[in-house]
């Protein structure tokens, strides 16, 4: 770029994805004189899905601002909780948030998940035809515009991932609601309707199930049930109130 020169605060928030020499404050950017500040915020690093309210010497301005010489433009975070209008909060996760997605759909939350790795063109299509918030921690597929909204995900560890995205989306909590294979209602299933998918050890220990109304996966509280209720247990004490309580595997 060879235009006029601006200067740039971001958030400490969006910091870890700018270059280390404008990570500690106010920093010079040399800008085309043509491009909006939305592409001069992205060619710096910064996903738009992430900046929240962009700010000109003090005012507010929208991604379609020519940044002007001498202007001071601040980037802030996105405010949470942040609202998604214009759908019913739904996710898309990519194929590396395959443990998030399972986590978010045992708290009863609409999470459509990809096990294979589609592509990002067909992701963000995906997102756009179904209203979906696009997740994940590609930086390159939240630029997409075909996206209808979009999140990054800052970490890499599965408990703080379900953190960032219930603290950030404020999803409403229905564990015990939903089939963490495939997303799917759980419904109440008789101990008799079920028989043939249990195993003889299984048939003789348990009475209460679920059923899955989409894929015919059975749950009842098995095994794991302590683990997996621990994480709905801190969850909904930080984020949310649980309803009624169905079983699971």
């Amino acid at each position: 770029m060879n235009g006029p020169e601006i200067a740039l605060e971001v958030a400490p928030e969006l910091r870890l994805f700018v270059a280390h020499d404008r990570r500690r404050g106010r920093t010079p950017v040399t800008t085309d004189g043509s491009s909006t500040l939305g592409h001069v915020v992205e060619s710096l690093g910064i996903p738009l899905t992430e900046a929240g309210q962009l700010l000109v010497d003090g005012s507010p301005v929208p991604v379609s601002h020519i940044p002007g010489a001498g202007e001071l433009v601040e980037v802030r975070a996105v405010r949470r909780p942040q609202q998604v209008p214009g759908a019913p909060l739904r996710f898309l996760l990519d194929v590396h948030l395959g443990t998030l997605a399972r986590r978010l759909r045992l708290l009863g939350v609409d999470a459509a998940y990809e096990s294979e790795d589609i592509g990002d063109p067909a992701l963000a299509a995906l997102s756009a035809e179904q209203r979906r918030v696009m997740l994940s921690r590609d930086r390159g597929l939240l630029r997409r515009r075909e996206i209808w909204a979009g999140a990054y995900v800052y970490s890499d560890k599965p408990d703080e991932q379900l953190r960032d995205v219930l603290g950030r989306f404020a999803p409403a909590l229905a564990p015990w609601t939903r089939c963490t294979a495939c997303n799917g209602d759980l419904t109440e299933a008789d101990k008799d309707s079920v028989s043939s998918r249990l195993e003889q050890g299984t048939q003789a220990s348990y009475d209460v199930f679920a059923q899955c109304t989409a894929c015919g996966r059975v749950y009842w509280r098995g095994a794991h049930h302590a683990r997996l209720e621990t994480i709905v247990e801190d969850a909904v004490r930080e984020f949310g109130t649980a309803g009624d309580q169905a079983p699971t595997a």
